[in-house]
């Protein structure tokens, strides 16, 4: 198998038979012009997973690519846990790995796993679900709203591979999205502000 990761989680995986693209979501850049893919496989709809506006162009120079989104979309295979999706000699099973939680107030969409190839390797999405295969190359999220830094090293022990590599590290350079998140979750009557560097604010 060839791997190819084009930033936070997307992540294209050729084998002998198939051109797989995971993943093609905001935070990732490079796979806008990718050819011959055989399918699209999205683990679940957060925008850091699937870019809505690239999305089309990306269908459109891979006609032939089957799209195949948990939690459905128009014109795709909705990825259900349990099943198999054969392309030519490589095989994709989809595993029940539901999104990990990020706070009682947030809502979760559907997530899956990608398991290729009884695997060779496995995309997890976001989710730290183990699966009971034997896994040889893991894409282990390393930092995310809905984990520490432990919870990968966790995640990763109890995996197993043969060799991991980072996904889900873009987060690390988009303070904003933490920052948004505890404006938005802040208590009544309370403001979450960032401090500019090196000035002095009266508060």
């Amino acid at each position: 198998m060839r791997f190819t990761h084009f930033g936070h989680s997307c992540v294209l995986v050729e084998t002998a038979d198939a051109r797989l693209l995971f993943d093609p979501g905001t935070f990732s850049a490079g796979f806008e012009d990718l050819t011959d893919l055989d399918a699209i496989l999205i683990t679940h709809q957060h925008v850091d997973h699937i870019d809505a506006d690239k999305l089309p162009g990306l269908r459109k120079a891979n006609p032939s690519a089957r799209l195949i989104v948990a939690g459905g979309l128009d014109d795709a295979t909705t990825a259900e846990a349990g099943q198999v999706h054969e392309f030519g000699g490589t095989r994709v099973d989809v595993l029940d790995a539901p999104h990990e939680d990020i706070h009682p107030s947030v809502r979760m969409p559907a997530n899956v796993g990608f398991l290729v190839d009884d695997g060779a390797f496995y995309h997890p999405g976001d989710s730290l679900y183990v699966p009971d295969q034997r896994v040889d190359v893991l894409g282990v999220p390393v930092a995310a709203p809905w984990m520490k830094l432990s919870d990968a090293t966790d995640f990763f022990g109890a995996v197993k591979p043969r060799l991991g590599f980072p996904i889900h590290e873009k987060l690390l350079a988009r303070t904003q999205l933490y920052y948004g998140f505890l404006s938005a979750t802040a208590p009544e009557g309370a403001e979450f502000r960032v401090l500019p560097e090196g000035e002095s604010v009266a508060l």
